[in-house]
């Protein structure tokens, strides 16, 4: 897959345009892509790339997001397994399910959509998902390998932050990062990635002090807190990169975490809500699980 460009993007200057990083069109263009592996893949097993999905309770966000994955899953030629399983499940009923597809050599990954009912222990069902299927990095085991740099599947939404930043070639070296979130499969993986990718990265979180401080100094922030426009346009840096992983619906359309308004005259990247970092979480998914089917068969 070819670059945005041939050279990388640093710290902008008064009179350059900030560059808009573009999730969904970037999104669309690796679909093509995987769409080929999958038809390479099917011509030399006669398998099909298989993603399982489980749904417990009658939550709509949940069920929305579910028939998204299963309609980019189509777009590609994948199948896709959808488990629906009632609210009343236990984490015992839910553990055994998950076993199951663990043990069904036509599933190549598992994803347990979040969150789960209260009753049951959701890091003890995460946990439960075989390594090899775990696509959607929600495993400590894939964390721990993923931190200490050997091969795993990352967490989708803080992997496709790092595909959409390497498509723009951002060059993170040396960036003083701040993430803002501490989340098992958002910002702690964020968090390891960029740390991973040479950024010097702090991590603020709802008992931080003076979060403003923090942002102002930062050369890449990345909202993953889950709390509408916490992050004030007026504390980015001049030529900062702006990353967004948070949506929250509203009359309009949706804001994210970060405020945008103005943001476009302030960073050097930044990425748009909607349309930035959402569409490569799903997409991050595929693409894991099209990389699992393939090494399943060897290839």
């Amino acid at each position: 897959m070819s670059n945005a460009s041939s050279t990388k993007t640093t710290m902008t200057s008064d009179n350059q345009s900030a560059t808009l990083l573009d999730g969904k069109a970037l999104a669309k263009q690796i679909e093509q892509e995987l769409r080929t592996r999958v038809d390479t893949l099917k011509e030399k097993t006669g398998r099909t790339p298989s993603l399982a999905t489980i749904l417990v309770g009658d939550d709509p966000a949940s069920a929305t997001y579910v028939r998204m994955k299963g309609n980019a899953c189509k777009r590609v030629g994948m199948d896709s397994i959808r488990v629906e399983m009632p609210s009343t499940t236990t984490t015992e009923q839910l553990k055994a399910k998950i076993d199951e597809l663990n043990n069904n050599p036509d599933v190549h990954g598992i994803l347990l959509q979040h969150p789960v009912p209260d009753h049951v222990d959701e890091r003890a069902c995460f946990e439960q998902i075989d390594l090899a299927k775990d696509v959607d990095g929600v495993t400590c085991l894939g964390f721990g390998r993923m931190a200490m740099q050997q091969s795993a599947y990352g967490s989708c939404t803080p992997q496709g932050i790092m595909h959409l930043l390497d498509y723009y070639n951002i060059e993170l070296a040396g960036l003083e990062a701040v993430v803002v979130g501490r989340s098992a499969i958002l910002g702690k993986p964020m968090a390891m990635m960029l740390l991973n990718a040479n950024c010097t990265v702090t991590m603020c979180h709802s008992k931080t002090q003076d979060l403003a401080a923090h942002i102002k100094r930062a050369d890449i922030v990345v909202g993953a807190v889950g709390v509408p426009e916490l992050i004030k346009a007026e504390w980015i840096k001049k030529g900062a990169v702006v990353v967004d992983a948070g949506f929250h619906p509203t009359d309009n359309g949706g804001v994210g975490d970060i405020e945008m308004t103005g943001v476009a005259d302030i960073a050097s990247a930044y990425t748009p809500v909607p349309g930035g970092v959402g569409p490569m979480t799903i997409n991050t998914l595929i693409r894991q699980t099209v990389e699992a089917a393939e090494k399943a068969a060897g290839l």
